[in-house]
């Protein structure tokens, strides 16, 4: 904002209240400088376009409005979704004259410090779209996976999903080291295309659960050397963008082993509620044990003079008798990340990884479209 800039318009309180909220929740709770903490609104064309950045996530959504005069201004992004979810139920007039701007409703009166506008920098611009996607199933497979990432920055690729687009499949993969979530589903490409690309799992969460108001996402990607790789997402007047990663993804997907010779089918809910009421027991990572046998499946928790816990389930077993054991926080990770009336849980040995998968009969087939594998833990 520039000395004799004047913004001036009159919009609905609820269309208002909705952008500014979903805009400025994209912002760093701890900005690299001051301007990074506001939301921008520029007014022209009968259209307010509101927006926050912070050099790594953009967001940007557009209400209609009657504009008296055209502009835009910089004010504090949290002060102002904090004021229009407090305003009544009546139209809102914004108006702008030198550094102040006053935000009326009804009876209510607002004024705010506007932000030096000349200091806040330049929004990226959307890729050229690369599909579209269903929102719902996007963002509940986003979900899936990014329970397996990494949660602290120790390895910084860890804490990303990695995203490989192959004709018309996405496949989404996520690791910490000690599990590895993989979902594929189906999307629509704007062309033939197969690339790959890595974005932090907190922020594709964030971006997925924010857009899953219409039926359709348009996703763009930008991956071309010597440019700015970003991930951009649009649907219903709002989009947003971010920085992906640089880096190599492990080559994780290997892990799973091409068979196993021993397979167990429980009923999912069940085996949740009893694993949960098992941990009780446990310290931090403290393994829960799980012994398979033709009788069913026992689960035991604690040992010696600690405190101790036992479960008996319903299990169908093909093959070996088997004992194992996992971090319970894990293995209750992955079976929430399933979907279905059953688990099955696919082993090669008790001291190698299992494959977590669903499906709808005891006797059915598992579904490839949802698979988590677990590390187990050595126990005496």
């Amino acid at each position: 904002m520039t000395e004799g800039d004047k913004v001036k318009f009159r919009v609905d309180r609820d269309a208002l209240a909705e952008a500014v909220t979903w805009t400025a929740r994209t912002l760093p709770q701890r900005p690299a400088t001051a301007v990074l903490a506001g939301v921008r609104m520029s007014a022209a064309d009968g259209v307010v376009t509101l927006s926050s950045f912070d050099y790594e996530v953009s967001a940007t959504a557009r209400i209609e409005a009657d504009i008296a005069a055209p502009g835009e201004v910089l004010v504090s992004g949290r002060l102002l979704s904090d004021i229009c979810k407090s305003l009544p139920n009546k139209p809102v007039d914004v108006d702008l004259e030198g550094a102040a701007l006053a935000i009326t409703c009804g009876a209510a009166n607002f004024s705010l410090m506007s932000m030096p506008l000349d200091a806040y920098p330049q929004l990226p611009q959307m890729p050229e779209q690369t599909g579209t996607i269903d929102a719902q199933a996007f963002a509940h497979a986003v979900g899936q996976v990014a329970r397996a990432s990494a949660k602290d920055d120790t390895l910084p690729l860890l804490t990303t999903i990695h995203m490989g687009f192959d004709g018309d499949v996405v496949t989404l993969m996520a690791t910490d080291r000690y599990r590895l979530a993989v979902r594929t589903l189906e999307w629509s490409p704007a062309s033939q295309v197969e690339v790959s690309a890595l974005i932090k799992a907190k922020t594709l969460s964030d971006m997925t659960k924010s857009l899953t108001g219409a039926g359709e996402i348009s996703l763009s990607l930008a991956t071309e050397p010597g440019s700015a790789k970003l991930v951009g997402m649009e649907v219903a007047g709002r989009h947003m963008t971010s920085l992906l990663t640089d880096g190599d993804y492990p080559p994780v997907a290997k892990l799973f082993p091409d068979t196993s010779n021993i397979r167990a089918v429980c009923d999912r809910e069940e085996l949740i509620a009893a694993l949960r009421r098992v941990a009780l027991v446990t310290q931090r990572s403290a393994p829960v044990r799980l012994t398979f046998n033709a009788g069913g499946l026992q689960l035991e928790a604690g040992q010696g003079e600690d405190a101790q816990a036992s479960e008996h389930l319903t299990c169908h077993l093909q093959g070996d008798d088997i004992e194992t054991a996992f971090n319970p926080g894990y293995l209750l990770d992955g079976l929430q990340a399933l979907d279905t009336t059953y688990v099955r849980l696919s082993f090669t040995h008790a001291t190698k990884p299992v494959v977590l998968t669903g499906q709808e009969e005891i006797g059915g087939e598992d579904s490839q479209d949802m698979r988590y594998l677990l590390m187990p833990i050595r126990y005496a």
